[in-house]
């Protein structure tokens, strides 16, 4: 986008990233994600930061992929949003997923991230169908997917750090996009 850049992060750059994320991704009381990653104290947030990237490089096929992207806003890497698939190559379904730092929450990047993430999966590798889900009192990242107008799928319960609660699931097809 004209102030957002999405890419693959090469070892300098998930340095960043990593950086980015020990120094807080979210207020400590609450969890919006579904591996605790952020619970981890440094430098151990740091090693398995850098272990997820790298597995996933490892791992990832033409039909199968987590591909995390770092975020970079003038200059700055400010966060990081994933696109995923399985069986890609038949479903042609994704699930976006991201975070931000701290620091940079609150003024619109992250659903510019999104709409990046989603032109990507959609226009570069031609999904036809996007998926998301989000805690049921995770107000950010539910009104970034309302707002670009993912159709709601229903809710399913789900743990999250041992106490059940509300997941709720969202997918837009490509022509919605």
């Amino acid at each position: 986008t004209p102030d957002l850049t999405l890419r693959s992060p090469d070892d300098g750059v998930l340095v960043e990233l990593v950086a980015v994320a020990a120094a807080g991704v979210h207020d400590p009381s609450f969890m919006p994600f579904s591996v605790p990653w952020t619970r981890f104290e440094s430098p151990r947030l740091e090693q398995e930061a850098l272990r997820f990237h790298w597995q996933n490089r490892a791992e990832t096929r033409p039909g199968a992929f987590r591909i995390p992207l770092a975020a970079i806003v003038d200059g700055d890497v400010i966060g990081s949003s994933d696109l995923v698939a399985t069986d890609f190559s038949t479903l042609r379904c994704f699930e976006t997923g991201s975070w931000l730092g701290r620091g940079f929450q609150g003024r619109g990047i992250g659903k510019r991230m999104r709409c990046a993430t989603l032109a990507l999966g959609f226009d570069g590798l031609g999904g036809e169908l996007a998926t998301t889900t989000a805690w049921h009192d995770n107000k950010p990242s539910l009104g970034v997917t309302r707002s670009l107008g993912y159709a709601p799928q229903g809710r399913r319960r789900a743990s999250r750090e041992g106490v059940a609660t509300d997941l709720l699931a969202f997918e837009m097809e490509s022509e919605a996009f």
